[in-house]
């Protein structure tokens, strides 16, 4: 379910309240430049049912780098997973950077891009720093809050055919370690691992993870889709 936006919109993304509705007939499936999604992780919800989206929110990671947490939840309105895509911080990446002509541009099959967390304004982020529950890669939200970050925050859109869209598998691979973008249903915080009063309970771990499998596939099956 995606609400569709026009370039006339666009100010107001920062400040939107995501109220998802069907998709017109008309409407294309191509996931594009400035829109702001939610990731919904593929394998958790083949094997419990239940659909658990890439987040973040302003706590820090107990251990590790200190940087923000990134996890992913089961609740679905929660604004904390919502991600705004924009072209990478690498600028010289060349032909390989999605979103050089500006916002609503399809993104490529094999492009790099970022993510923005739309609250904190932090970038999803990797580095060579294990993860606190199954020791693969840590992902984390990085930056100052403003949007800015370094390469660590660029990702390759590893999908099928010319475009990324919407609905369909699609995998991101860190561009400085070739590490994909990964999470488990197996793989959760309790109490025995988190402590009594965690703070992300429940929600998954998000990991940087060497094999291409089911771990590592995301859908975006959720929100706010600019056009021209």
């Amino acid at each position: 379910m995606f609400q569709r936006f026009t370039l006339l919109c666009l100010p107001l993304l920062m400040l939107a309240t995501v109220v998802p509705t069907f998709a017109s007939d008309d409407d294309d499936s191509f996931i594009t430049c400035g829109s702001a999604i939610k990731l919904s992780h593929y394998e958790s919800k083949s094997q419990t049912k239940t659909e658990y989206f890439l987040s973040s929110e302003e706590k820090q990671l107990g251990g590790g780098s200190g940087q923000q947490i990134v996890t992913a939840v089961s609740n679905p309105t929660t604004i904390n997973a919502l991600w705004y895509v924009r072209g990478p911080n690498d600028d010289s990446r060349g032909d390989d950077a999605a979103c050089t002509e500006g916002v609503a541009e399809p993104i490529p099959c094999g492009s790099v891009i970022r993510f923005t967390h739309l609250s904190t304004l932090k970038n999803l982020h990797s580095h060579e720093v294990r993860s606190p529950l199954s020791r693969q890669q840590e992902v984390s939200g990085f930056g100052a809050g403003d949007m800015n970050g370094d390469n660590g925050d660029d990702w390759t859109v590893v999908c099928k055919g010319k475009y990324w869209k919407r609905e369909e598998m699609v995998q991101f691979q860190h561009v400085d370690s070739g590490k994909y973008l990964g999470a488990s249903s197996t793989v959760k915080f309790t109490h025995q691992n988190c402590g009594h009063n965690c703070p992300i309970l429940n929600h998954l771990e998000v990991f940087g993870r060497t094999q291409k499998d089911s771990y590592v596939s995301w859908v975006v099956e959720m929100g706010v889709h600019l056009s021209h």
